[in-house]
């Protein structure tokens, strides 16, 4: 697979999570790895609307997907706000908070950078999903 990189914008609204997935879906149809990447970006497109200036009125946030070889980039760059993204491990019966626990779980790798004017949620994925191997 050849190297690529596509990027696109979306209001800071609750419909827009629903767009970015579609996005997401026509860059990365037939990759066995589709699934994953619709979730993460639904995730860290959500968390940029309900914690990010990206979610105020005229708010918004940038999906980027890049291509390599073995992996897929997938990254939200939202408008900033007052904390940083981080894991959070809600109690039993709490509603919210698992998003970041679910992309550091699917993820090869991921991770947050920029500040209070503005912060990428990245998440790395595999081409090709991991198997189990059998000894």
């Amino acid at each position: 697979m050849s190297a690529w990189r596509f990027s696109r914008y979306f209001l800071g609204s609750a419909p827009s999570i629903t767009e970015a997935r579609r996005f997401v879906t026509a860059l990365l149809r037939g990759s066995p790895i589709v699934g994953e990447a619709e979730l993460i970006v639904s995730e860290l497109a959500t968390n940029a609307i309900r914690h990010s200036a990206s979610g105020r009125f005229g708010g918004r946030f940038l999906v980027t997907v890049q291509a390599h070889p073995d992996r897929f980039w997938l990254g939200v760059l939202d408008e900033g706000g007052p904390s940083s993204p981080k894991v959070f491990r809600p109690s039993m019966g709490a509603e919210g908070g698992r998003g970041l626990l679910l992309v550091s779980t699917l993820a090869l790798d991921w991770g947050v950078w920029g500040d209070d004017r503005g912060r990428t949620v990245w998440a790395v994925l595999r081409s090709q999903p991991q198997t189990a191997s059998c000894s």
